[in-house]
């Protein structure tokens, strides 16, 4: 089984995961008892704001750990871990 970059915050991913697990229920709570829309608009804000923070971690490890080591090696894997990690902070990039 291979061991990626988030391997050794794993369980803190999955606490802040959880988390915005919580905020999403607590998001369709609101909606289902007609809270005040700004109200639930600001929640959606903590939650996307709390999904980036994952993603930022998430790709910062994958640089370190899963680029880093195929540049070691270089070559043709290591110019698609590049193109990889440059697609993912695209997609980023236009949430």
């Amino acid at each position: 089984m291979a061991t990626y970059g988030y391997h050794d915050n794993k369980q803190q991913h999955l606490a802040r995961l959880r988390r915005v697990e919580g905020q999403i229920r607590g998001l369709q709570r609101m909606v289902d008892e007609d809270a005040y829309c700004i109200d639930i608009l600001t929640q959606v804000s903590a939650a996307t704001k709390a999904l980036q923070a994952v993603a930022l971690g998430l790709l910062d490890e994958h640089l370190k750990h899963c680029v880093a080591d195929a540049m070691a090696g270089g070559g043709a894997e290591a110019e698609a871990k590049v193109q990889e990690a440059s697609a993912a902070i695209a997609r980023l990039v236009k949430s």
